[in-house]
């Protein structure tokens, strides 16, 4: 989603990017990413490194653009897509002044949660995000 969001921000109201890579330029030196240089390839190889540029959401956020407002929610014990990641990507949009809404799961691991009732909160500000912005 961090992909459409930069990409094609006037296609959608509503942009739900969850436990996300977003940073491919460095995504190999967070956390597991190394270990999908296999799946998205590498930034030490030049023709990868242009694609990886090109589809980067993290450097391809740009001042002045009409973004959607975004709901972006991660989670501190992912051991998989840390959490750098979504906050980031959430301190850029600030420091460009747009608007987004932040969710931090503390439990858990690589999903919304480490138990149901985690879960069913997530799921909830999520119904909530797109109840309100698809009605706009």
């Amino acid at each position: 989603m961090g992909v459409e969001f930069t990409q094609h921000p006037s296609m959608w109201n509503a942009v739900d990017i969850q436990v996300p890579l977003l940073d491919m330029l460095r995504y190999e030196k967070i956390q597991a990413g190394a270990s999908w240089v296999g799946e998205y390839g590498s930034v030490s190889v030049p023709a990868e490194r242009a694609f990886l540029a090109k589809i980067s959401p993290y450097n391809n956020l740009r001042a002045g653009v009409a973004y959607p407002e975004p709901f972006i929610w991660t989670t501190t014990k992912d051991d998989r897509v840390g959490p750098q990641h979504a906050r980031k990507f959430a301190a850029m949009l600030s420091a460009m002044q747009v608007p987004y809404l932040f969710y931090e799961v503390t439990e858990g691991g690589h999903g919304s949660g480490a138990n149901l009732k985690e879960r069913a909160h997530t799921s909830a500000l999520e119904w909530t995000y797109f109840t309100k912005k698809l009605r706009e």
